[in-house]
């Protein structure tokens, strides 16, 4: 008797629930579970009953970037990288239209210049006026000097960080001033979770409830990043920790609304951003942001 009872007890209670569910209950007519559905319902209600009962605030935060509208500035490398890539395709390249009719104008004059020129072969073209690929370039080049390009830097206008048009050549990220507490921060926009609808959405919502209404195309339905923060001990209690900020990343879609005097939000160059946000939250924050 000592043998049997030793197999039966060293069996997990996983196979002991499988061999059950095969033999007692499979004779009857009830219906047959096994051990992996078992185990599986009992997760599903455990993280219900905790996601309903989490002592921690839970909300969505949207890193909104304005990407770059003009290229950077080469570095002397660059430069010098570029110009030996001109170099070679000025090198290899055959020539375009307008270099051969530069060369075909250039023969026509020559000939005309020359002792056995007949008139008769430029018959065709007498009927009509003959321009010439210079006189091309004359008109180009007159049109370039009356062109006037736009700066590429402008320093009333870089030194307003409410405009959405500062540093053009660099990526912009959006700040907003929210109440946290009894102070006020800088922070990404962020509001926080109601039931009912997925952080994603949250996100949206806090992105539309800026004053200045950004259009912006969101990345992914799964946040890119979390910070979390605890509340002083004294403030603590058990339905109430701390809070949970998942980051959603989003790009400006449009130029966006016109600066307002005072506005409560700010557009910040990656690194401009340590002079306003914790450095906490700014180690959470830099691991996602791209310089671009």
């Amino acid at each position: 008797m000592a043998a049997p009872c030793g197999r039966m007890a060293s069996r997990t209670l996983l196979q002991f629930v499988s061999c059950f569910s095969r033999t007692a209950v499979g004779s009857t007519g009830f219906r047959r579970f096994s051990g992996t559905a078992l185990c599986r319902a009992t997760l599903q209600t455990k993280a219900v009953t905790e996601s309903v009962s989490s002592p921690w605030t839970l909300m969505a935060a949207v890193c909104l970037q304005r990407l770059p509208v003009v290229s950077a500035d080469r570095s002397p490398i660059e430069q010098r990288f570029w110009q030996m890539m001109q170099q070679m395709e000025l090198e290899k390249s055959m020539l375009s239209d307008h270099e051969l009719r530069l060369l075909e104008d250039a023969e026509r004059l020559s000939r005309k210049t020359a002792d056995d020129y007949d008139s008769d072969e430029e018959e065709d073209a007498k009927d009509q006026d003959i321009v010439l690929a210079q006189d091309l370039e004359d008109s180009w080049e007159q049109k370039l000097r009356n062109f006037q390009p736009a700066p590429r830097v402008r320093a009333d206008v870089d030194k307003d960080l409410t405009s959405v048009e500062r540093c053009l050549a660099d990526s912009l990220v959006l700040l907003a001033e929210q109440q946290v507490g009894s102070e006020k921060l800088w922070l990404l926009p962020q509001t926080q979770w109601q039931e009912g609808e997925t952080l994603r959405q949250t996100a949206e919502r806090a992105l539309a409830s800026l004053p200045a209404g950004f259009k912006a195309t969101f990345l992914s339905n799964a946040p890119c990043g979390v910070y979390k923060y605890k509340l002083p001990k004294a403030a603590r209690t058990e339905d109430s920790v701390g809070t949970k900020v998942f980051f959603f990343k989003a790009i400006l879609s449009d130029s966006g609304p016109p600066t307002v005097p005072n506005s409560p939000y700010m557009w910040l160059k990656k690194s401009e951003l340590q002079s306003y946000l914790k450095p906490a939250y700014m180690m959470k924050v830099d691991r996602f942001i791209l310089d671009l």
